[in-house]
């Protein structure tokens, strides 16, 4: 417990009177101590003051003086014994004056506790003896402590304990020259406070380095680099990871996430780091990589091993892989650099493996993608300005009925006529507009401008009953609104519903299905004709013809190109014109370029027909021509 007084009379005056020649130990309040720990000293200062407050120093206390005396000590005792930090007073010689309890928690020692005026040496020694120092000797450690209280500044150290506490001593000298020293048990606040760190730096579902903490294994990894080290980064990404997830719920995602970060871990060498950059990427920093082939060669690990199947609550499920990898060395040490090379890669080896059951492939940097990216910036914002700037213009392509040798409509399709560029097309820049989100105002001005340009074609030959087909794309299907923007173009333009076909491919019936055709009943319901566009490409097409009564399917225009080559391509366009007879639908083949085309395509049955050899695409200006001239000629 905390000893300042012994028990007897005689005791408590001697220490009185030996703490009055030796001076108070002062605390002033500006010093620095806890509160707890100055308010005890000044408890002790004012039981020393009213102590000898008798007719001098040598007077004997009085039975009363006495009784409150102990009165007094007990309470101090008691005081000090709760405090929360252990206590320790030495006077100036480094001897004991004061400690508490709670140092004893701390520091346990073997026989009755410390007597008062023990020396600091000796304190030391038996703390060492009983196991509380094991990593140096008591005369090391005097000297070092001895070091600092003789430089007579306020110090603080920590001391990890054999028994796992970690304890943060603060050391202060007072204006008498004695020594106040508290210690406290900070291993909570430091485990507290070294999760954090963690989370700071790691990804809470996978527990792999989050950005952050890649980005300093990068710049660890650069700094290797000037002993000649070289590194690779590799971004990786899963590919039709949020199919799944919109099929069989986040709680599966999660799972597959953290599966595919074990297998990433198993897949690379202790001195690598794998980490998660957000969502299904993830990046791995290969040290002393051999440019590009290790990198190249774990690239190749990597598609294998997560491209095997994964079992999550009893699902199994499979995800195509993608990586892009970029080279660290001398020329390349900026992490942000390093990881916008590696995405650059990896775009391009997405763009290069985006098919139908593709397991992925990988790409690794080379400057003439980063030129690509500068230039697609630079694309991306000349075509947020080109709404405002009246630079999107609509060309038309006639669909032919091959039964009735006329023009049934036209495909409204979009151009941009960039004032530097010239004239850009759609697959130069529509594939941005959605990527961005553009294609959701861009695609609201083309709905109203193609049902107000449908309006025009008054001839005479029946042009006021020809309909127009726009592409939706999933973008638009995705956002909000949809059926209001096609209600709004059919209202403001006055076209009938009717004479509207709106086109779709797979990938928007990808999305949530059941809204997806709630949507296009919707459509349906104003009038509108839906056409299933780019049939015979996807997963599940037929699937989607039993879901949704669709009005046409049109045929990739891969499978006319092919007709007159391959006999497969033949039997494709037969059985597709074939599905329509038997559904009630017609059906349009793209791409139509000759004349021997044509024959195939009238012998298998097709409905109608779009293509080059009837036009190409076709300003607004030039459709009346087009409706008059083209077609009967060419389809007999």
């Amino acid at each position: 417990m905390g000893r300042l007084f012994a028990p007897d009379t005689a005791s408590i005056g001697a220490t009185v009177r030996q703490n009055l020649r030796d001076g108070e130990v002062q605390v002033p309040g500006r010093h620095g101590l806890p509160e707890t720990i100055a308010r005890v000293i000044r408890r002790f200062n004012r039981l020393a003051t009213h102590s000898a407050s008798g007719s001098g120093a040598t007077t004997i206390l009085r039975q009363p003086h006495k009784a409150a005396l102990l009165r007094m000590n007990a309470r101090f005792a008691a005081a000090i014994d709760n405090l929360a930090q252990g206590l320790v007073i030495l006077d100036r010689d480094h001897r004991l004056i004061v400690n508490n309890r709670r140092l004893y928690d701390f520091y346990p020692v073997s026989g009755p506790p410390f007597a008062m005026g023990t020396q600091l040496r000796d304190i030391i020694a038996r703390n060492v003896a009983n196991g509380h120092h094991p990593d140096c000797t008591a005369e090391q450690l005097y000297c070092d402590m001895r070091a600092r209280l003789d430089l007579g500044v306020r110090f603080s150290f920590r001391h990890a304990l054999p028994s796992g506490l970690l304890i943060q001593a603060q050391w202060q000298r007072l204006p008498d020259l004695s020594w106040v020293g508290t210690y406290e048990d900070i291993t909570e606040q430091q485990q507290s406070s070294a999760r954090i760190a963690h989370m700071t730096r790691h990804d809470g579902l996978t527990d792999l380095v989050n950005r952050d903490g890649f980005c300093e294994a990068i710049t660890r990894a650069a700094a290797r680099t000037r002993r000649g080290d070289a590194f690779a980064v590799l971004a990786v990404r899963l590919d039709r990871f949020t199919k799944i997830t919109d099929t069989l719920g986040h709680g599966i995602g999660n799972a597959l996430l953290r599966e595919a970060a074990s297998r990433l871990c198993r897949s690379v060498r202790e001195a690598d780091e794998v980490g998660r950059l957000g969502g299904e990427e993830f990046a791995i920093l290969q040290t002393a990589a051999e440019p590009p082939d290790g990198a190249e060669s774990l690239a190749r690990r990597i598609i294998e091993v997560l491209s095997l199947p994964f079992t999550i609550e009893g699902n199994e499920v499979s995800v195509g892989v993608t990586v892009g990898i970029a080279m660290g060395d001398t020329a390349m040490i900026e992490p942000e650099a390093i990881l916008r090379s590696a995405a650059l890669a990896l775009a391009e080896a997405r763009a290069d493996f985006d098919r139908p059951n593709c397991r992925g492939g990988y790409r690794v940097f080379a400057a003439a993608m980063g030129e690509a990216a500068t230039a697609r910036r630079a694309i991306e914002a000349d075509l947020r300005h080109a709404l405002d700037r009246n630079e999107l213009v609509l060309f038309y392509q006639p669909l032919v009925n091959i039964g009735e040798r006329r023009v049934s409509g036209f495909e409204a399709l979009l151009r941009w006529r960039h004032p530097v560029k010239g004239l850009i097309p759609p697959d130069a820049f529509i594939p941005l507009a959605e990527e961005t989100g553009l294609i959701v105002p861009i695609g609201e001005w083309v709905l109203r401008t193609a049902c107000a340009e449908a309006m025009g074609w008054d001839v005479a030959d029946g042009g006021t009953s020809l309909r127009v087909a726009v592409n939706l794309s999933a973008v638009q299907f995705a956002s909000p609104g949809l059926v209001e923007i096609v209600e709004d173009a059919l209202a403001w333009s006055g076209l009938p519903g009717e004479r509207l076909e709106l086109e779709v491919t797979e990938s928007v019936l990808l999305q949530d299905n059941t809204a997806t055709l709630e949507t296009l009943h919707r459509l349906r319901s104003l009038g509108a004709r839906i056409s299933m566009d780019d049939f015979g490409t996807g997963y599940s097409s037929l699937s989607y013809l039993r879901s949704f009564p669709f009005d046409k399917i049109k045929s990739d225009k891969s499978f006319v190109q092919g007709l007159t080559q391959s006999g497969e391509s033949d039997a494709i366009v037969r059985a597709i014109a074939g599905l329509g007879i038997s559904l009630g639908i017609a059906t349009t083949a793209e791409g139509v370029e000759t004349f021997a085309q044509l024959q195939c395509l009238i012998a298998d049955g097709c409905t109608e027909v779009q293509g080059y050899f009837f036009s190409p695409p076709r300003p607004a200006a030039e459709v009346p021509g087009l409706i008059l001239s083209t077609p009967a000629r060419q389809v007999a």
